[in-house]
């Protein structure tokens, strides 16, 4: 039997993995940081779920011991901040939302906490498609590192690397991004009636719900210890 730990699950990808999985009967535990200031909300919304609720401070012995005495089979780590708060962060002076801190530290943080529980979960990491340890953006290059530390963790693992993740229902709103998507969108439709059925797949927008099967479904039926799922492997 499947225990399923989601990291990230008051994210949009992460609320609704914790609903694909517990659709599919997975006991499930849902992780909201202990300094939460809608706590109660998340303890009710994941309740209803019938998922368990996790508040472990991001300290390495607190989540090694969590994750020893949970003994997860499946970690999700849907973890990232966004544009908007690593700015205002980066504006401050403060770095606690930078996608150093954020995207590649607390992932990292999580893959030591599992080897010092002496588990091995399959680690199951939301990257993104433009990932790469050359990267510019200090957002891609992130990603590129948190994937690094997870392939040379040995743990058994999938990264997925989609392209853009909106949808009418993400609860934050970002305009300009649906904008640009649906845009794109429209393009690379075209581009797939011409032919062009990978490039479609790999650049266009997915909602949180779709990607969310996706992971689900690569983190229950996938037997390669290391795959890296992009395109229409994510459709």
């Amino acid at each position: 039997m499947h225990v399923a730990f989601v990291a990230g699950a008051t994210g949009y990808v992460g609320r609704e993995t914790v609903r694909v999985l517990r659709a599919r009967e997975v006991m499930t535990i849902a992780h909201v940081r202990p300094d939460s200031p809608r706590m109660q909300h998340w303890m009710e919304y994941f309740g209803d779920l019938g998922a368990g609720i996790d508040a472990t401070a991001w300290e390495l012995d607190a989540m090694a011991h969590t994750l020893s005495r949970v003994k997860p089979t499946i970690l999700f780590a849907l973890l990232g901040t966004t544009r908007r708060r690593a700015s205002i962060a980066k504006a401050e002076g403060k770095d606690a939302e930078s996608y150093e801190r954020v995207d590649f530290g607390l992932t990292n943080l999580l893959i030591f906490a599992v080897l010092a529980a002496k588990i091995a979960p399959r680690f199951v990491y939301l990257s993104a498609i433009g990932a790469s340890e050359s990267a510019w953006t200090p957002y891609y290059a992130a990603r590129a590192k948190a994937e690094k530390a997870l392939r040379e963790s040995g743990l058994p693992h999938v990264i997925a690397r989609p392209s853009i993740i909106t949808g009418a229902d993400r609860e934050e709103q970002r305009p300009m991004e649906r904008g640009a998507a649906l845009f794109a969108d429209a393009a690379l439709g075209v581009a797939a009636r011409l032919g062009f059925r990978r490039t479609f797949d790999r650049y266009a927008s997915m909602t949180g719900a779709a990607l969310a099967e996706a992971l689900v479904r690569h983190a229950l039926d996938r037997e390669a210890t290391a795959f890296i799922a992009e395109g229409a492997d994510l459709r």
